[in-house]
């Protein structure tokens, strides 16, 4: 099976139109309908249910969707990577959110600096998440990445377990208290990640929150290394006692055999052991 074929099939199945998946592809309808209907008789399965109102993925389709993207990303990844290997002085890519390392970042770049499979190191800064698709892609070597994130093609090792604490305005009457409960942030535990995800979805980085909070806006819930690491006028911490932990975790593609990544990977876990790992309370 070639790729051209999988990629075509891909655009449909996202768009479920022929018309508006030629457009995204830069083709016309007729040819990418006998594409997909080639694919269908080589594959001897129906991957689409048509009908006058449109057309839906049928059961074989959904599987095929899932395992399409996988391949259609380690193509891609193949040829980044080997790309970057030929490179007169590779380097290996690290991809972080911005201030969301617990702190960890500049010892971690620095302790691997002097072992003996060290590269240079580019970090690249991303959004929420965005670093397992760039895993995924080929774009990064590791990443830090919070939990949850979809994991799929990836190997990960859990760096550290924080407590969180909630961000409040100076002024806010939650902010006389020493210690605080999800019920008086008028949560439960099953809607802390939606809770977080919501504000992450609205694209602020910390310090557009941080702001935010600080002149009054709604409380948020944060690690509890940002309460040491941003002190901010205007803002107090406090400890949130029977918030569910934030966990940072390393992150690295299953079929990595670069002895850069792994002694990265190596050099994370040692840092964050020293510092306290997995038993961080504060």
């Amino acid at each position: 099976m070639e790729s051209r074929p999988l990629r075509y099939f891909v655009a449909v199945a996202e768009e479920l139109n022929f018309t508006r998946a030629a457009e995204r592809l830069g083709i016309s309808p007729p040819p990418l309908s006998r594409a997909i209907r080639n694919l269908e008789k080589e594959m001897g399965v129906a991957l689409f249910d048509r009908n006058t109102h449109g057309v839906a993925l049928s059961p074989a389709g959904e599987v095929l969707l899932a395992e399409a993207k996988i391949v259609l990303d380690a193509l891609q990844a193949a040829e980044r990577r080997a790309q970057r290997a030929a490179a007169t002085e590779p380097k290996l890519i690290l991809a972080v959110k911005a201030d969301g390392d617990a702190g960890l970042l500049e010892p971690i770049l620095a302790r691997f600096a002097s072992e003996p499979a060290a590269i240079p190191v580019a970090v690249r800064l991303c959004g929420w998440h965005e670093q397992p698709q760039l895993l995924r892609q080929g774009e990064a070597d590791a990443a830090l990445v919070h939990e949850p994130f979809d994991p799929t093609g990836l190997d990960a090792e859990i760096l550290i377990h924080e407590p969180r604490v909630a961000a409040l305005a100076a002024s806010h009457p939650l902010a006389a208290r020493d210690r605080l409960t999800l019920s008086d942030l008028e949560l439960r535990p099953d809607d802390v990640e939606q809770f977080i995800n919501r504000h992450r979805g609205q694209g602020r980085d910390l310090a557009q929150l941080l702001t935010l909070v600080g002149l009054g806006g709604p409380p948020h819930l944060l690690p509890a290394s940002v309460a040491a690491r941003y002190p901010r006028p205007g803002v107090v911490y406090r400890p949130v006692a029977d918030a569910p932990h934030s966990v940072l975790a390393i992150a690295w593609p299953q079929q990595s055999r670069s002895t850069a990544t792994a002694a990265l990977v190596r050099v994370a876990c040692s840092v964050a052991d020293a510092v306290g790992g997995a038993e961080a309370t504060s």
